[in-house]
């Protein structure tokens, strides 16, 4: 009796020393951890269309930072459209302070009728791949398990499309109240092919839009349409010089146009590689057509109908680096029957990363115009002013838009806290092109 006592006198003294030594074991663990976890890499993901949050809390063997230049890592991601109709990210990995020099480029392609879930996944492995290289010489690489997928034997490929990808979308808006109602029907039909050799664009569309006001006893009605297409046909020639034709055809009520055609070789040079594409362009584009317009009314030089040859030229300048961003275009046209009628149009913008927390954008676009050959003859009503039934003449229009950030206090942007809602990415993003 007395030994069964002293065992359970020792029971009752091992089991709550046990629990107390694993209970320290427990802490001891998640502290070394977290003293691990403050020597990993810092890294500042510059991507302005990614689920950051997403990222941050599937991706945690890194320390994220608000500021770039704070970071070990710079992962700068870029974007360009693809033929399926997907997207080629480019991820670009850069080095910083101690891990200066050590850079790498990593690509992911999603597809045209992939969620955004899966689009953030395979972001997200991607950047896992690219982050071992600078991990692997951190403490926190021992926490790192690698494993390996068995391979799959490589399947033949067979495109029954060719490369063709089509694409149809109708869409309606309307809104209104007591005195107002607004209505647009619009619908698109596309057809695309992109191959290394040869890009085809080939494009339809139909717009129409309805205005209504009523005020006191009156009623004011406005009814729009339009209808366009679009084909663009290029050639690869190398990575600087590329060949093609534009046709365009078109009918406007508000431009006065009833029927226009207008066909147009080109020949484009790139001084950048166009491999280099996502990070860098700067491209010149030589464009000489022909136009056969036809207009609904009268224009304002006794026209109903025209046949003219046109040129044009633009420079474009698309750079993205830490630093920033640009993307700049200048571009000017004449029509050969009278060099007075001419065009000549620049859109630039900027966002610049200037020290530490200081950011900075300014978007601006202006126009000299002088070609307006669809005005319709007479003047316009004070009902076609205000609700912009037709085109006014004009010599010039602008848009400036500019801003100033600057965020300050504590660099470390790990914790992700969803409660009340998204301040930041995630949730339901819709874009329009």
């Amino acid at each position: 009796m007395k030994k069964n006592v002293k065992l359970a006198v020792l029971a009752l003294l091992i089991v709550p020393l046990t629990l107390v030594s694993f209970a320290f074991s427990q802490t001891d663990k998640a502290a070394d951890i977290e003293i691990i976890k403050k020597t990993a890499p810092k890294i500042y993901i510059d991507c302005g269309l990614c689920d950051i949050e997403y990222i941050k809390t599937e991706i945690t063997f890194v320390n994220y930072v608000r500021d770039r230049k704070e970071a070990q890592v710079h992962i700068l991601i870029t974007t360009q459209s693809t033929g399926s109709g997907g997207r080629e990210y480019t991820l670009s990995f850069s080095g910083q302070n101690e891990f200066s020099g050590l850079d790498d480029t990593l690509k992911y392609f999603s597809n045209q009728t992939d969620t955004d879930d899966e689009i953030r996944k395979g972001l997200v492995k991607t950047i896992k791949m690219g982050l071992m290289t600078y991990v692997a010489r951190k403490p926190i690489s021992s926490r790192i398990a690698v494993s390996y997928a068995a391979e799959s034997k490589p399947q033949a490929v067979v495109d029954s499309w060719k490369s063709w990808v089509f694409n149809f979308s109708l869409n309606g808006y309307f809104n209104g109240e007591k005195s107002y109602k607004y209505s647009s029907i619009g619908a698109n039909v596309s057809a695309n092919r992109d191959t290394p050799d040869m890009k085809i664009r080939l494009g339809l569309s139909a717009n129409y839009n309805n205005n209504l006001y009523n005020y006191a006893d009156e009623s004011i009605e406005s009814d729009q349409e339009s209808y366009y297409f679009d084909g663009l046909v290029v050639k690869s020639i190398d990575e600087h010089w590329s060949v093609g034709g534009y046709l365009n055809m078109s009918s406007s009520t508000y431009e006065n146009i009833r029927f226009n055609l207008s066909p147009a070789p080109a020949i484009e040079y790139n001084f950048f590689p166009y491999s280099q594409s996502t990070r860098r362009q700067l491209r010149i584009l030589y464009k000489m057509g022909f136009n056969m317009v036809r207009y609904r009314e009268e224009t304002i030089y006794l026209k109903t109908k025209e046949n003219l040859w046109k040129e044009s030229l633009s420079l474009t300048l698309d750079v993205k680096e830490k630093w920033g961003t640009i993307s700049a275009s200048l571009s000017g046209s004449h029509y050969f029957h009278d060099f007075k009628k001419n065009k000549l149009y620049i859109f630039c913008v900027v966002q610049l990363n200037l020290f530490k927390g200081l950011n900075a954008f300014v978007i601006g676009s202006g126009s000299r115009i002088r070609d307006q050959l669809s005005l319709v003859k007479g003047e316009a009503s004070l009902e076609e002013i205000i609700l912009q039934r037709r085109q006014l003449e004009t010599t010039y229009s602008y848009f400036l838009s500019f801003g100033l950030s600057y965020t300050f206090g504590s660099i470390f942007t790990n914790v992700v806290n969803p409660r009340f809602g998204s301040t930041g990415s995630g949730g339901v993003s819709i874009i329009i092109n």
